[in-house]
């Protein structure tokens, strides 16, 4: 269902979609954040995105003309995720009011993994 502003010109008309698309490609310049995620989870391993897929990761609820946002998203091998899902959390939330003009109450970060470079994996050594 669209978000519907009007005004003396007319009105606009703001799909889910695009909100979602501004969301994602917010949380994705966070630092530590290496992609978003499925939503559901029941498909066993988490894929990850591309650029293409942008929206797949987040959810949007617009009720009583407020944004609730969920994202589902990946994070890099040694970073603290407290800070990161902080960092996202307030990155979506002022790109959104900022590019939307609609109110955020709550932005909710779902971490579903973590993305381990191959360097760092050791593999046991058979004499």
């Amino acid at each position: 269902m669209p978000e519907i502003i009007k005004n003396s010109y007319g009105q606009i008309n703001i799909t889910e979609n695009v909100i979602a698309n501004l969301a994602g490609a917010a949380a994705i310049e966070c630092y530590g954040v290496v992609g978003m995620s499925s939503r559901n989870i029941h498909d066993g391993i988490a894929e990850l995105f591309g650029w293409d897929s942008m929206d797949k990761g987040i959810d949007i609820d617009i009720a009583s003309n407020e944004i609730i946002v969920n994202i589902y998203l990946q994070v890099e091998y040694g970073v603290k995720i407290n800070e990161v899902a902080h960092n996202v959390m307030e990155r979506v939330k002022y790109s959104l009011e900022r590019n939307v003009g609609i109110p955020v109450r709550e932005v909710n970060v779902h971490v579903q993994g973590v993305r381990v470079p191959k360097e760092t994996i050791q593999y046991p050594v058979i004499l």
